[in-house]
């Protein structure tokens, strides 16, 4: 359901089945990198599917990529075809010049008029590559060993593509189709079980951009549930919760306190004063973290409500959870009870056992690696003693109980909202400002953000850079959530002997700065 448009399996699978042909019929196959640069809508499952039928490769883009980073994606991922929303093609035209394999080109309507200047793109109107395609499921036969692929920011700059079979991302990622029960064996099995009515009603909050809200609504419909789609471009709280009451929706997947806090404080509004929510039995959150004093604010407010903080990474699929309930209070470090795949491994990739820092690993239905990129595929992917691992870098302890408990990444990423942020592409953008002269960035902790991004700047002389200036410079090379919200200025940016920054003084200076 999307803007009150209704789609039933049947319609759906049709209308995927005709932009698959028409995808074919522009000489997509198998294996071919198709993106998705779209916003939430029909139209990206539909596009998925589609690429499923052909045995093609859908590829996630981040809509709130710069030019730089929209560029390096889709030349990185070796982009065949691309169906986008009417409102990205500026910036996807200027593109076209440098990327050459990208060659079929889907527009969705949006509302937003055709620009002329995007007329070099060629693009076919999605509907109308719809109402031509054939409805013929005539596709072959599809494998366990087709690819999926998750382009993930990670921890080392530029966007990294996951690279899945289908067989693992359907029982590593979308829980088997067990709906929360146990995993199917049988292909059959899980038609018996949409037939017998176990599919929830799931609204993703979140963009289908993030693998958190599209494994969701995939999950959801491979156990015969619907998926309800909110149409707004933004986070809109008292729009949502009436979209959730509107369509009874039973199950609402969020990205931590940056959604959480806000839907919280909307409950509070007089727009929502009666309104019917008790339908919704499960709010998830996956991506980031959500804090303690949020979890039980959202447990108080939604009593009949389980708050499920879910945990897992774009290399590892969904891992462990946390739950929360009303009248309970969530322990004050990130706890999660794990599925049997999930431990912590030591430096030298022998179980930690209990009580001792290691590395949260996952084994069994895991990606093969980055695509492109054999040397951190085998760093991220290693094999001990004949099993292959997933170790995408998370610290973490095994408590005596057998929960483990998360103690962050190893490396200086940023998470602020569930978006990653690599500090050293945002301190480049910072440092080609005429008025800085070094620069380091941290994250620092935020109520609503989960971390924000901070600038720790060394000013050239005779400049008093500010924030209003650095957040407007950055924002013109790179994401918005990229751009720092508060700017620390010093004398000097402390380094290492050999040139590295100093991230533990540079987030500590930041940290007495703002608590000042």
């Amino acid at each position: 359901m999307y803007e009150r448009r209704r789609f039933t399996f049947a319609e759906m699978d049709q209308r995927a089945t005709r932009l698959a042909h028409h995808l074919a019929e522009n000489g997509v196959g198998v294996g071919d990198h198709i993106a998705l640069y779209l916003y939430n809508g029909p139209e990206y499952i539909e596009s998925m599917l589609a690429a499923f039928k052909l045995r093609a490769v859908p590829v996630n883009v981040n809509y709130r990529y710069g030019a730089d980073e929209l560029r390096y994606l889709l030349t990185d991922a070796d982009a065949r075809a691309i169906v986008f929303h009417g409102e990205l093609g500026s910036r996807l035209a200027p593109l076209r010049p440098e990327t050459p394999k990208l060659t079929t080109f889907v527009r969705v309507d949006d509302g937003t008029p055709p620009d002329p200047r995007n007329s070099e793109l060629a693009a076919v109107d999605y509907e109308n590559a719809l109402a031509a395609g054939s409805a013929v499921r005539d596709f072959a036969p599809r494998s366990a060993d087709d690819l999926y692929v998750l382009y993930t920011g990670g921890t080392t700059g530029m966007p990294k593509g996951v690279m899945w079979r289908h067989e693992d991302v359907f029982f590593g990622a979308l829980g088997g189709g067990g709906g929360g029960g146990a995993p199917i064996s049988n292909p059959l099995e899980l038609a018996d079980r949409a037939r017998e009515g176990r599919g929830l009603r799931c609204l993703p909050a979140c963009p289908f951009m993030h693998g958190t809200a599209h494994w969701l609504a995939l999950s959801a419909l491979l156990t015969g549930g619907t998926v309800i789609v909110s149409p707004d471009h933004h986070l809109d709280p008292v729009r949502l919760w009436q979209l959730v009451a509107r369509e009874q929706v039973q199950l609402v997947v969020i990205v931590g306190d940056a959604f959480a806090r806000p839907l919280v404080e909307a409950l509070d509004r007089p727009e929502l004063a009666g309104i019917d929510i008790s339908r919704c039995s499960v709010i998830l959150s996956g991506g980031a973290i959500l804090s303690p004093a949020v979890k039980m604010a959202l447990a108080e407010k939604l009593p009949a409500s389980v708050v499920v903080d879910g945990y897992g990474a774009s290399e590892t699929g969904g891992q462990g959870q946390s739950v929360t309930v009303a009248g309970t209070e969530p322990s004050p470090t990130p706890r999660f009870t794990v599925n049997d795949q999930t431990t912590v491994l030591d430096d030298a990739l022998a179980p930690a056992g209990v009580g001792v820092v290691g590395r949260l690993a996952r084994r069994g239905n895991i990606p093969i690696g980055y695509y492109k990129d054999p040397e951190k595929s085998a760093e991220t992917f290693p094999v001990v003693d004949g099993v292959r691992w997933s170790v995408p870098g998370d610290h973490a302890r095994i408590e005596a109980d057998g929960t483990i408990t998360l103690l962050g990444r190893g490396s200086v990423s940023i998470n602020t909202g569930g978006e990653k942020v690599y500090p050293e592409e945002v301190e480049a953008a910072l440092k080609s400002h005429p008025g800085v002269f070094d620069a380091i960035v941290v994250g620092v902790p935020d109520d609503r953000w989960g971390e924000r991004v901070v600038a720790v700047v060394q000013p050239r002389p005779g400049h008093v850079p500010t924030v209003s200036d650095l957040g407007g410079h950055v924002r013109e090379r790179l994401a918005d959530y990229k751009a720092p919200r508060a700017v620390v200025l010093v004398d000097t940016v402390e380094r290492s002997p050999s040139g590295k920054p100093d991230y533990r003084w540079a987030r500590a200076t930041a940290l007495d700065d703002l608590a000042e």
